[in-house]
């Protein structure tokens, strides 16, 4: 079988900060450094999720966030860490208002992933924002600040520090 293509120039180039699983709920806990994480089309192994009403499945089986997102967040003065979002991937150097849905990410060792939707903030996270309010990252509010949900393209595993190229969208795919 054939890996679906990554198309377009590259809109930048970045790197897995650090890779986040749980049991169900938050935070996310990070994986130790040089831990490979094998991504199949449900997710990563290891996670959980405990409402899949609302996450997980193949069109939400990977969640990202921008640790330039979380640093900008810390300074307004919310408690929020890598993983207490509950992102699966917290990656750093990439503009995260280009991380849209139908944009494609291409990871060092092969894993493809697109961007499906923007996730939309949930109370379970409410401890990391200032006076509970989680939908301090709805894109709807402040776009460009949201966590998004992936499908997987193409299995494999990942591992915290390797680089990932975003991409624009398919050819007859448009921006969200």
């Amino acid at each position: 079988m054939t890996a679906p293509a990554v198309h377009g120039a590259p809109l930048g180039i970045g790197r897995i900060l650090q890779i986040n699983l749980s049991d169900g709920g938050v935070p996310k806990r990070s994986v130790l450094a040089g831990l490979a994480v094998h991504v199949t089309r449900e997710g990563l192994r290891g996670d959980r999720q405990r409402d899949l009403r609302y996450h997980g499945g193949p069109d939400r089986a990977v969640s990202l966030f921008g640790v330039e997102v979380i640093a900008r967040l810390a300074e307004e003065g919310h408690p929020i860490a890598p993983g207490t979002a509950g992102e699966n991937l917290t990656l750093a150097g990439l503009d995260w208002s280009l991380v849209k849905p139908s944009a494609r990410l291409l990871f060092e060792h092969g894993v493809l992933l697109e961007v499906t939707a923007f996730a939309p903030p949930c109370p379970t996270i409410r401890a990391s924002f200032i006076g509970g309010h989680y939908d301090r990252i709805s894109d709807k509010r402040h776009a460009g600040d949201s966590r998004v949900y992936c499908r997987v393209l193409t299995e494999g595993e990942l591992r915290a520090g390797e680089s990932v190229v975003l991409t624009g969208a398919a050819p007859g795919r448009a921006y969200g």
